[in-house]
């Protein structure tokens, strides 16, 4: 990571200065956030309680209405983009106008929960700590990105800024083609300075995200000679499908498993003498006799990179091993591209000192970056190559994402909206990277 240029350190330290000896602006968003906590819990109630699994399109669109009537409120245009030309209920998009920089702050709707699945209630199982669907990842995000704007609108500084709100209905399971599906997201992100994410991050309040691994798909098509398994390892023979496939994925354990910040996987493995594969629903089904050579294999899995360097020279490494057959085999590797790497820069970095010289002046430590190898793929690596800086992760904390332990800390309801409201507002001073 590039260290900070001299001009962007002193900008951020002039904030954390301001910030710490009293700003009265800063004061009045944090009393705003505060003020505002009963309608933001009952918000985040009433969302949670709405299944919105990606493909229970009703649920998504549901949730989206619920931000219609406070974004509304607010001076924002509100528009639903269809999601029908890429299967999927669709994106909201909120505009409004206004003097300074652009931001696009990012959100979803959606979550992992199917409508027909067991996990569809908020529960208390702590004080202070509640377990829901989709209550950190990232229902309350959501509501910590819409508190935070009211409490700008409270405090008379919502003007100083020109804002788009984008809440994606498919951030769990991306629609197709992906092109149509990111479009608005990447056209909202070409219009901005600063891109803002409100995912949960790795769950730590001490932490935000200014670099995310991409996630990509792969697959590995391979073939062998079928024969009585007695013939096995003869030159005429060869060594069948199986052990072409093993020593593929073995190879490319060899050769990437040790660099920093790569890793892939195969979560799927077929072998034998007949072969069928559903890829849209990740099953598949293998016949094949202990006595017959695999006349055929199939693996598929993901990778992760850091930086899009690193993913083309990681796919070029796999390419080239899976092309050295063994006698008798073939073998064909096919890339599918997804989320595009989110690297480190210095201006992420500066949006960071920012955040965490705002969270110092309310009392609630300084904030470091995540370790990419705790943070998953998120919509915000869609936009930050389009942006001067971006940053992610400031949404409701908690854990268990994805699981029916989904537990959020309430507490950082309230101080993440604080944090998230005086980093906006030191982008309206003109603290952001240039």
């Amino acid at each position: 990571m590039r260290r900070l240029a001299p001009l962007l350190l002193l900008l951020c330290l002039a904030a954390a200065v301001a910030a710490r000896a009293g700003d009265p602006a800063a004061r009045a968003l944090a009393e705003a956030v505060d003020a505002l906590q009963p309608e933001a819990r009952a918000l985040l109630a009433e969302t949670v309680a709405i299944n919105s699994g990606t493909m229970n399109f009703a649920g998504v669109r549901a949730v989206g209405d619920r931000f219609v009537a406070p974004l509304t409120a607010l001076g924002f245009t509100v528009e639903w983009i269809d999601g029908a030309p890429f299967g999927r209920a669709g994106h909201l998009l909120a505009s409004r106008g206004g003097r300074g920089p652009k931001l696009l702050l990012i959100g979803h709707l959606d979550t992992v929960f199917p409508a027909d699945g067991p996990f569809q209630a908020m529960e208390t199982v702590a004080p202070g700590r509640i377990r829901g669907p989709g209550i950190t990842d990232m229902k309350g995000g959501n509501v910590v990105l819409l508190t935070a704007l009211q409490a700008l609108a409270a405090t008379g500084t919502l003007d100083e800024l020109q804002v788009r709100v984008f809440l994606a209905g498919d951030e769990e399971d991306r629609g197709e083609p992906l092109a149509l599906a990111t479009g608005p997201l990447v056209e909202a992100a070409r219009w901005a300075d600063y891109a803002i994410g409100f995912e949960d991050g790795d769950g730590d309040p001490e932490t935000a995200v200014i670099a995310r691994r991409g996630s990509s798909s792969w697959r590995l098509s391979v073939t062998g000679r079928p024969a009585h398994s007695s013939q096995i390892f003869r030159p005429d023979v060869g060594y069948g499908a199986a052990f072409e496939l093993a020593r593929i994925l073995d190879g490319w354990r060899t050769a990437l498993a040790g660099e920093e910040n790569l890793t892939f996987n195969a979560g799927l493995l077929l072998a034998g003498t007949e072969l069928s594969h559903e890829p849209a629903r990740t099953r598949g089904m293998a016949f094949g006799k202990d006595n017959v050579i695999p006349r055929a294999a199939l693996a598929s899995g993901g990778i992760r990179a850091l930086t899009p360097a690193q993913l083309e020279r990681a796919v070029a490494t796999m390419e080239r091993i899976a092309g050295e057959h063994l006698a008798g085999t073939g073998a064909r590797f096919e890339f599918t591209e997804g989320y595009p790497p989110m690297p480190p820069t210095a201006g992420n970095e500066a949006l960071l000192a920012l955040y965490s010289a705002g969270s110092e002046a309310l009392g609630s430590g300084p904030v470091r970056a995540v370790d990419p190898r705790r943070a998953g793929a998120a919509d915000i690596s869609f936009a930050a190559p389009y942006v001067r800086a971006a940053i992610d992760g400031l949404g409701l904390m908690g854990e268990g994402g994805h699981t029916v332990e989904e537990t959020a800390t309430m507490a950082t309801l309230a101080s993440q909206g604080k944090r998230a409201a005086l980093l906006m507002l030191a982008l309206a001073r003109g603290a952001g990277p240039q």
